[in-house]
């Protein structure tokens, strides 16, 4: 019988609590030969959150022989992994393109050389932290400026407009969308010399 450990995914200094997970895979060659994925706990799993909208994951090497490497899964919703990445025979990986303000959650799963793949470990829910609104203008060749705010997730902003630096107005609001951003486009642009913009929420 063929065995490989099943990883669990952990937050920052918290213990391990492995719950095994058992599959089998059958082929009929002359007969029916089963493999079974059983439980062999590592010694640690830890997170660390460089800067940046990215997540790195360690863990303590898994000891079985037949060890390919690792696959992280995750998604933006408990039980629901829509992004996986796989990594060789190493002890960590790094999740990049994390939208700030939103919260993703965490498994993984170990490989074995033969193709055979562990059940999940345990789920791990991360926050990511919220980032600083932030707004880039755009020209149109019809002198419209369009404004990309980018901020957290769900939160409506207001768009502000000055001539003089002094008197601010509200022009527009604009909320900022799963992508971590959102347009708004200041149609009266072209009739003002100057025109300064900032948001505020």
């Amino acid at each position: 019988m063929r065995t490989i450990s099943q990883p669990r995914v952990s937050r920052i200094g918290a213990a391990l609590d492995w719950s095994p997970r058992i599959m089998k895979l059958t082929s009929v060659l002359g007969g029916i030969l089963s493999f079974a994925l059983l439980h062999n706990p590592i010694q640690a799993l830890s997170a660390a959150i460089p800067p940046g909208q990215t997540v790195t994951l360690a863990w303590s090497p898994v000891t079985n022989a037949d060890l390919a490497g690792y696959t992280v899964y995750y998604g933006s919703a408990s039980h629901m992994f829509t992004n996986k990445t796989s990594v060789g025979n190493v002890t960590n990986a790094t999740i990049s393109g994390l939208v700030g303000g939103g919260t993703y959650y965490f498994a993984a799963t170990a490989r074995s050389t033969a193709g055979l793949e562990s059940g999940y470990s345990a789920e791990v829910a991360y926050s990511v932290p919220t980032t600083l609104p932030a707004v880039q203008l755009q020209v149109t060749p019809a002198k419209q400026f369009v404004l990309t705010v980018t901020g957290m997730i769900g939160h409506t902003y207001n768009i502000q407009a000055t001539q003089d630096l002094k008197t601010w107005i509200v022009i527009g609001t604009v909320t900022v969308g799963a992508g971590g951003s959102s347009t708004f486009t200041d149609t009266n642009a072209a009739s003002f010399s100057r025109r300064f913009y900032r948001i505020q929420g």
